[in-house]
């Protein structure tokens, strides 16, 4: 399955120990399967396809689910777990064939699931996802948000244009979403700050100080105690299970070459005596595709600088003005990531605590650090937004001259 392999468990042993990977597999990952559906996925079992389909939606949701997630029918899973895939890359046009009634192809998801597993921490990042915050936190630092794959882009028209209006009236949603945002951090904040100012002193632990609302609503709803507690309960488990999980990993993996074997039809014939002289033909074939594949690149590569190269002084202009800003992100991104390199190499969330004027405070990150640092984050994105909106106004220039007859009124500067 593509991953890097320690030491083999021999075939008695793992034959004791897969039944316990695959529990604890189940049990770290939301609602999942019982081992028994996994070993009928292996044999492409059509009974144990629903229950894959689930557990694939439950994987690729980006956040918990809510209400109306958990009430989507299967179908409408299966076709959102095909679209999360393709957007992630998914090698596999198999599964992307399959119906969307989720009644088939329970071993090419399953097969789904362990490309998930193998290319990524998805198990950490699930575990994260569904952590018992206890205190009142903020993320520093956005990337990991900004890194994501997310859905694939709506295509163009068959001539690849593109409705102005249909464009401005984007603009202006995504306007007022940004002003509803932006209204209801201010008033979350500002809450937040009352409730840290009116619980000072409270707290057992002098570094912080105040309570946070999860412990306020503690002391205002006894049984929101109790129910927190189920939640750490809860949360303790799948983390013991995570734990087995990787104590057991390699038997799960070493399974699931079986699997993948299962699953690819035999296109060389079986030998009763196999040997290096069948594999010479196989090895000569291999060579003389690999020398074709070669050539086709190298004038393919021949072809697009010859086209490159004829553009002229103002293509090669933009080039070296492209690079310089390719060059300018890559260094900001290196000094982030240095030790010791600014406020931005911190991940995650932190905790907000309210601290006194000139009190000494524990460790963590100071206000007017992580504010200047994003002021520094909010000038470099000011400045690639004024470059991408004069690439669009030359844009919309080009095409209005384009058109004759047209009057262009640009928008008026703000």
């Amino acid at each position: 399955m593509g991953r890097r392999r320690r030491c083999r468990v021999g075939p008695d042993e793992a034959t004791r120990a897969l039944p316990e990977a695959i529990a604890a597999l189940s049990r770290t990952l939301p609602a999942g399967p019982s081992p028994e559906t996994f070993r009928r996925a292996k044999f492409d079992c059509p009974e144990a396809a629903p229950a894959l389909w689930r557990l694939l939606f439950r994987v690729l949701s980006p956040g918990p689910p809510d209400g109306a997630s958990a009430s989507l029918s299967l179908e409408a899973q299966a076709r959102s777990v095909k679209s999360a895939l393709r957007s992630q890359g998914y090698p596999s046009q198999a599964l992307a064939q399959l119906p969307d009634n989720g009644s088939q192809g329970s071993r090419q998801l399953l097969l789904a699931l362990a490309w998930l597993l193998a290319r990524g921490p998805l198990l950490e990042q699930l575990l994260a996802q569904s952590r018992v915050r206890l205190g009142d936190e903020m993320p520093v630092c956005e990337c990991e948000a900004l890194a994501s794959p997310g859905p694939p882009a709506p295509g163009m028209g068959e001539a690849g244009h593109v409705d102005i209006r249909h464009l401005q009236w984007l603009m202006g949603k995504l306007r007022f979403r940004w002003r509803n945002l932006m209204a209801s951090q201010q008033e979350q904040c500002a809450l937040l700050g009352q409730i840290h100012l009116y619980t000072r002193g409270c707290h057992s632990d002098r570094s912080l100080g105040h309570l946070s609302v999860t412990e306020t609503e503690l002391l205002r709803d006894p049984e929101g105690g109790r129910q927190l507690l189920r939640r750490l309960e809860s949360e303790n488990a799948r983390l013991e299970a995570a734990l087995e999980w990787r104590r057991r990993e390699q038997v799960f993996w070493q399974w699931m070459d079986t699997v993948l074997g299962a699953s690819q039809p035999t296109f060389l014939p079986r030998s009763p005596e196999p040997g290096a002289r069948e594999l010479e033909p196989v090895a000569r074939e291999l060579q003389a595709l690999w020398e074709q594949l070669q050539e086709a690149v190298e004038a393919r590569r021949a072809a697009w600088e010859a086209r490159v190269g004829d553009r002229g002084p103002a293509w090669s202009a933009a080039r070296r003005a492209l690079d310089e800003v390719v060059g300018q992100d890559l260094a900001a991104l290196q000094r982030a990531w240095e030790p010791g390199g600014g406020l931005t190499q911190p991940h995650g969330p932190r905790r907000l605590v309210r601290t006194e004027a000139g009190a000494p405070g524990g460790p963590g990150l100071r206000a007017p650090e992580v504010i200047e640092a994003l002021r520094t984050q909010e000038a470099h994105l000011e400045v690639v937004l004024r470059q991408l909106q004069g690439h669009c106004r030359q844009e919309l220039a080009r095409l209005a001259r384009a058109l004759p007859g047209l009057i262009w009124i640009p928008p008026p500067g703000r």
